[in-house]
């Protein structure tokens, strides 16, 4: 016989940066197991020191950040442990980022634009990431932007779960807040049990970022609880136009729905006077505490993210957590 048969046994561990360690502490928790102690802190210029303060030599490692702001930062922190974890002879990195930064601009809409979702990918390729795992992704074409493996997680069963309790589903529709985000509705209105579909048609100028303008609603929500769904929320102006436009066609109530929560100034005050009931988001991101206000209800991400890193550590289906086949 030739070789040697290893006879140890795998090592899942997990490393977490400085964006959100509330979140890691709960997947950690999921997971069973302790977040690796590492050592992180800035030096007077802003460079960033990383140091892991247990050997990782051959273990699966799973770097977890939340690429909330200031976002170049924690992008920078988290390329540099995956660099650590792979200079410690780890034997797979996986780079768990909830929240994808950069994913917004995934196409040129105008020449000399960059396409820095692709970038983003290709930066963490360099530093040494085997594999890509986020959640509900701006464009789900962003996975060919990786050349390896990306589990692409949907939070879309957490929120339909709680929402189906908020809302009377004989009397709901589903709205997408654009055309764009159409495909998404669909989606949640089949999970929902077949409710009816609506969209708000809205006018965006590409050259002014984070505005947008609803105009009308496309489809009958008139004494309907509207159930308007989204993937981010950053300044809030597209949703809470939407809200608005719900209301003044008739809408019973709205409910806002969306997985990652950027929640970037005016957003609070916008989504406060939007007229929305109640707005639902995952803690993908970190919601700070001058973020929250009465209407906001926040969804644990944890346990769909631990179940996922269980099932790549495995070798199970990710794919499974989803559909319910292996």
């Amino acid at each position: 016989m030739t070789g040697i048969t290893s006879h140890g046994e795998k090592r899942l561990v997990l490393v977490s940066g400085r964006a959100h360690p509330e979140l890691a502490q709960a997947v950690a928790d999921e997971l069973g197991i302790e977040v690796v102690p590492t050592t992180l802190y800035d030096f007077a210029n802003g460079e960033i020191y990383v140091r892991f303060a247990e050997s990782v030599r051959g273990a699966d490692a799973f770097v977890l950040q939340s690429h909330t702001a200031p976002i170049n930062e924690w992008i920078m922190e988290q390329l540099l442990m995956t660099d650590a974890l792979k200079r410690a002879s780890v034997k797979q990195v996986t780079a768990v980022m909830p929240f994808y930064g950069y994913a917004r601009q995934d196409k040129k809409h105008r020449g000399r634009e960059p396409i820095s979702a692709r970038l983003m990918a290709d930066m963490f390729a360099t530093a040494g990431a085997d594999r890509l795992m986020s959640v509900d992704l701006h464009a789900a074409q962003t996975q060919g932007f990786f050349n390896g493996p990306v589990d692409h997680l949907w939070a879309m069963p957490i929120l339909t779960d709680y929402v189906r309790t908020r809302v009377d589903l004989a009397n709901a529709a589903v709205v997408s807040p654009d055309a764009g985000r159409i495909r998404v509705a669909e989606q949640w209105a089949a999970k929902l049990g077949g409710v009816p579909l609506a969209f708000v048609h809205k006018t965006r100028d590409i050259t002014r970022p984070n505005q947008a303008v609803a105009n009308r609603v496309v489809g009958d929500v008139e004494g309907r609880d509207c159930v308007l769904v989204d993937d981010l929320i950053d300044t809030g102006g597209t949703i809470a136009e939407a809200a608005k436009v719900l209301m003044a066609a008739g809408a019973k109530s709205v409910i806002v729905a969306a997985t990652h929560g950027v929640l970037s100034d005016p957003a609070v005050r916008r989504l406060t006077e939007s007229g929305a009931r109640e707005v639902v988001i995952t803690d993908t991101l970190p919601i700070s505490a001058d973020k929250h206000f009465e209407q906001l209800t926040v969804l644990s991400i944890a346990p769909l993210l631990a179940r996922a890193i269980r099932e790549v550590f495995d070798d199970g289906s990710v794919t499974s957590l989803f559909d319910g086949n292996v």
